[in-house]
This record gives structure tokens, sequence and C-alpha cells, in this order.
């Protein structure tokens, strides 16, 4: 299985101001447009909770799956799983999935990111800085990084393309 890590960040590497902020509210639309076009080519994506809440709604044409430890009040269209990182890709690689990408937030990044799981990273960075906010994620220790490549999203947008060095 491939895992694709996306994520929009800020110049100084935060996702988001506040945990309940959308990142809808101050990314651009081109990053909107790759987002998209990006999880509907992989098929399943995978968030936490919390970047779930923000969204409130399974994404179309994406099978959605929110690892939380607190599955009550699931919404429907939504699978809710209470599995590890490694639990649940090896869930999904035995069912056929091939690709999976991750939407956040920073506990999710950095679960995957820990247990070695990720294969590719996608981070939009976007012409702001918070300064106080979210962290792109937490709780993994270094990661080496290929850079395949950049591009840009529109005038102001950079869009990096990493490969995780293993």
């Amino acid at each position: 299985m491939i895992v694709t890590l996306i994520a929009a960040i800020s110049a100084d590497g935060k996702i988001a101001q506040r945990a309940d902020q959308k990142s809808t509210d101050w990314t651009s639309k081109e990053d909107f447009d790759f987002f998209v076009s990006k999880t509907k080519e992989i098929g399943t994506v995978v968030m936490g909770r919390k970047t779930f809440e923000t969204i409130g709604k399974p994404l179309r044409e994406r099978r959605t799956i929110v690892m939380t430890r607190d599955r009550r009040g699931g919404v429907e269209g939504v699978d809710y799983t209470g599995e590890s990182p490694r639990e649940l890709v090896e869930r999904l690689s035995k069912d056929g999935v091939e690709r999976l990408a991750l939407c956040g937030g920073a506990q999710v990044y950095g679960a995957f990111l820990k247990e070695g799981l990720v294969d590719e990273l996608y981070l939009t960075v976007e012409p702001v800085l918070f300064g106080e906010g979210v962290p792109f994620a937490v709780g993994f220790d270094r990661v080496d990084l290929k850079l395949l490549e950049t591009s840009m999203l529109g005038t102001q947008s950079v869009l990096l393309h990493f490969s995780l060095r293993k």
C-alpha cells in the first residue's frame, strides 16, 4: 500500500490557527482543487476526529475513515476506527486498498510518521504566518525526506512533493 500524507501549511509550519479551523478558511482555491483531485485519485482518506468535525460530512467520491477513540454519534457514510495506524494499514491492505491519503490532523500525521508508514508527502505552503497555531505533526522523531518535485499552485502557493527516506 502507498500511504500519502497531504497537508496545507502556513509558511511557519502550522496546519491551522485553532484546532476547530477549517483549512479552506485560509488556504488557496488552487490548494483545495489539488486536494480534491489527489484524494479522489487515491480513493480512500483517513483523518482524525477533530479534522473530520471541521468538515462534518464524508468526502464525496472517496471512502472516508475517521480515527477516533470515541465512536459515538457517528455520521452515515463514514467508517470510524480505533485501530492503530499499523493495524489500519494492514487491514485495509488485506481488503485490497492500494492507496491511502492522510488528511490530518497533527496527531494522525505524527502517528503515521512515527510508525514509518508514510511513503510520500504533498505539502502546500501558503503565504501566511500564523505565529501561534496547530503544528503540522506531533509525536514523531526525525524523518528524512527526498524532494521529488516543486510546483506553483496559482501565483502564491507552493506545492512540495517528497518521498520519505526509509
